[in-house]
């Protein structure tokens, strides 16, 4: 029987089903590491944001057996009222030291620092100058915010300035951008958009996501790769990549952290992080802290992946990262892609709309420092026989 009050919802699926856009989600049935078990076969992982392999580094899982047996498993509680536990604040505290920041505070993931942040700084009458292909989650903060939003084009600091002088009414105003934009692998023009913010005596926001653990020294993140710090005011991040586990991340200011923890409403209303994810994520800094070793191995296997991709004849677009989206054109091509990928031992899932706009559909691959050698040449082999047999390359 058909449910008249949900009718247009059924429509609508059928209509990503014929449009090649219904996204089947596949089931990982082991450890997230370099090679997987999904939906009962046995793959090379090339889908995780898992850059460093730490999701199921030993280093970690013990970190967080330890954290559990000293002080359980949930907080039970927001951080402002029972939920700060000593992990948390010794988690601040060596992520400040880590990024060379003031001061850091830690949301659940990187989705909700956004929506904390943002809504926090800024409000009606409020202007944010946002680059066009920013996560969704910055989008929804600004949403949230109901600041005035003027999207620039993508990574144009000229178009940037045009957009803020034909804005002359306006409260307060700040700039956000990504930092790696993860469906490009391509870095913000963080300096230029810093003079950019100083000329105008605009905030300056970057979401981190996919630098933390990758870019700068020993993947301090992208303030660090730039030499900016001090400069940008606020660096959102994630410990849900990178670290291998689970959380959000913002570093400024002392005011702008005191702010937030009186304002950001996750911090005030959302349970605070695991005990074993906040334990998990210590560890993963002193990992980081201690050696620089899995993020010049990711950089490495990345590099051999891109450049060996490009020789067979992919278009890799302009990826600057250990991102690399293979540029398909349209959606069903890509399903077809990943599908073959798949049946060949390689997971490697295809993007499409609306995640990327419509006719940029593409497989993103991502790179991992777990990936051994043998593991990057076994996939390699997979996307030129796939790519020949669906006429992608010659």
């Amino acid at each position: 029987m058909t449910d008249t009050k949900t009718a247009y919802l059924s429509e609508q699926l059928a209509e990503l089903k014929e449009q090649g856009l219904f996204n089947t989600i596949r089931t990982i049935e082991s450890p997230m590491d370099g090679r997987i078990r999904v939906d009962g076969e046995d793959v090379l992982n090339f889908c995780a944001n898992n850059y460093l392999g730490l999701a199921n580094h030993p280093r970690l899982r013990e970190a967080a057996k330890r954290a559990i047996d000293q002080y359980g498993i949930g907080p039970g509680a927001v951080r402002t009222i029972a939920g700060t536990m000593t992990v948390h604040n010794q988690l601040e505290a060596r992520l400040a030291e880590f990024k060379g920041a003031e001061a850091v505070i830690t949301f659940q993931s990187g989705f909700t620092a956004n929506l904390a942040t943002i809504p926090a700084l800024v409000g009606r009458g409020d202007i944010i100058f946002s680059d066009q292909l920013n996560h969704a989650s910055i989008i929804d903060g600004c949403r949230l915010s109901r600041a005035q939003i003027v999207a620039y084009e993508h990574n144009n600091v000229d178009d940037l300035r045009r957009k803020i002088a034909e804005t002359t009414e306006y409260g307060r105003r700040i700039i956000i951008t990504d930092g790696v934009f993860s469906m490009d692998g391509d870095i913000a023009p963080l300096p230029d958009l810093y003079e950019v913010a100083r000329e105008h005596d605009i905030l300056l926001m970057v979401d981190d996501a996919h630098g933390e653990g990758v870019l700068g020294h020993g993947g301090r993140g992208i303030v660090d790769h730039f030499d900016l710090h001090g400069k940008v005011d606020i660096e959102v991040g994630t410990m849900s990549k990178a670290f291998g586990a689970v959380g959000g991340i913002v570093a400024g200011t002392q005011v702008i952290i005191d702010w937030l923890r009186q304002r950001g409403r996750p911090f005030l209303f959302s349970s605070a992080m695991t005990v074993p994810d906040a334990a998990a994520c210590l560890e993963a800094v002193d990992m980081l802290e201690s050696s620089d070793e899995l993020v010049k191995r990711l950089w490495s296997n990345a590099e051999f992946f891109k450049t060996e991709l490009r020789n067979m004849g992919f278009d890799t677009g302009h990826s600057q990262t250990p991102i690399v989206p293979v540029m398909l054109g349209e959606a069903p091509l890509a399903q077809q892609f990943s599908r073959k990928l798949f049946e060949a031992g390689v997971f490697a899932m295809a993007i499409g709309f609306p995640t990327v706009p419509q006719g940029k559909a593409r497989i993103r691959v991502m790179n991992t420092a777990a990936h051994s050698q043998d593991d990057l040449e076994q996939a390699l082999a997979a996307f030129e026989s796939v790519g020949k047999a669906l006429g992608v390359i010659a």
